[in-house]
């Protein structure tokens, strides 16, 4: 058992000690773009009584997969590249159709 700790120990020195560097910061803030997304979904919905996504919902999600996206570009990971990159496209296009029904919205009054 005493190996097994001493093991994860090394492990997490590793990963969160030595390899800690400007990258991982920024990995850091990307995640924190992301969970923030959640948290203002989650209190837009508290106040409405129902769910709700606020367009800052889908700004928070560009920033943090634009950050992500960076990240992975230069962990030359594929999986976490293709999966941001597809994300973002998903992003983006959410918040032109708010943009477009709330311009055509503001026209029809």
């Amino acid at each position: 058992m005493t190996e097994l700790f001493s093991t994860l120990a090394t492990y997490l020195n590793d990963v969160f000690v030595i390899k800690f560097d400007g990258w991982v910061v920024l990995g850091f803030v990307a995640q924190a773009f992301f969970t923030m997304r959640f948290v203002v979904q989650w209190i837009a919905s508290e106040r409405a009584r129902k769910s709700v996504i606020p367009v800052a919902f889908w700004f928070f999600s560009i920033g943090g997969g634009v950050l992500l996206l960076i990240y992975a570009l230069y962990r030359r990971d594929p999986v976490f590249i293709a999966g941001q990159a597809l994300g973002l496209v998903v992003y983006v296009r959410n918040l032109y159709f708010i943009i477009v029904n709330g311009r055509q919205a503001s026209a029809k009054n």
